[in-house]
């Protein structure tokens, strides 16, 4: 099995959905709901990386989103570099004197090596991911760590898309896969799982629908989808919650080849 060639072959089969992670505005569309799921959520990510954290280090967070990672990292650490594509994203990210955040997707950013470097569900719309864990690798002095799903997608859309046509689409690369393309590239990881629940918060059913609408596609139905949200999500406050149960993540990290 070429487990490089197999994540191409996924991921492209996925971007032939509409709106999907190829889409330039997909995060800038999520970025609101995004921010609100994560930010009451507990990390165990944090515990796997707090070994290696000390008050003269530094990171890179590759992928950073709205800064669930890369700020309370900031409170232990010399310095973050937080590299983020999303315009919609960077606006969520609190500022810090000791971060900076980069205006960038990964393999085009401009960074210097950092003692850490950490990469959390980003790879799921990368079709080239070989060049991309490479760089995570070079830029890392001590210690890259990537953050993948086992799990299927929690998500309204899923549910609404397999009512639709009868499945929920292709699926995304799983950390499994990852584990193999690593293997694959020279690189035999530590691998730590993680399980937590997952909840996906909404404003209103407007931003609900935006949300969903892009992650079906083409097969959306307006009437259907709406109907069908309303049935899928609870209130909670003055936010609409979807419960997506417990989800199984892995998180592989290695000491850079060039230093081993």
């Amino acid at each position: 099995m070429n487990w490089v060639q197999n994540w191409k072959d996924m991921v492209n089969e996925r971007a032939s959905l509409a709106g999907t992670h190829a889409d330039p505005g997909y995060w800038d569309r999520r970025a609101a709901s995004f921010a609100r799921s994560t930010q009451a959520r507990a990390d165990e990510f944090l515990q796997i990386v707090d070994p290696f954290v000390s008050p003269s280090k530094t990171l890179i967070d590759a992928g950073a989103g709205a800064g669930r990672h890369a700020v309370p990292l900031s409170e232990r650490l010399e310095w973050v570099t937080a590299v983020e594509p999303s315009e919609g994203m960077r606006a969520k990210i609190p500022p810090r004197d000791n971060m900076t955040v980069v205006a960038s997707n990964w393999e085009d950013a401009e960074v210097a090596p950092a003692d850490l470097v950490i990469c959390c569900h980003v790879l799921y719309g990368i079709a080239d991911p070989e060049p991309f864990i490479s760089k995570l690798d070079r830029c890392a002095r001590e210690r890259a760590f990537i953050m993948l799903r086992e799990s299927d997608l929690p998500h309204p859309a899923a549910a609404i898309r397999k009512r639709l046509l009868g499945d929920a689409g292709p699926r995304l690369p799983r950390f499994s896969d990852l584990f193999m393309l690593l293997m694959q590239m020279g690189i035999a990881p530590d691998v730590r799982f993680l399980r937590y629940p997952i909840q996906t918060r909404y404003a209103d059913l407007d931003e609900a629908v935006v949300d969903a609408r892009g992650l079906v596609g083409d097969a959306w139905d307006e009437a259907i989808g709406r109907a069908m949200l309303e049935e899928l999500l609870t209130r909670d406050g003055d936010q609409l919650v979807f419960d997506g149960g417990s989800v199984l993540s892995g998180v592989a990290h290695w000491q850079p080849r060039a230093r081993t």
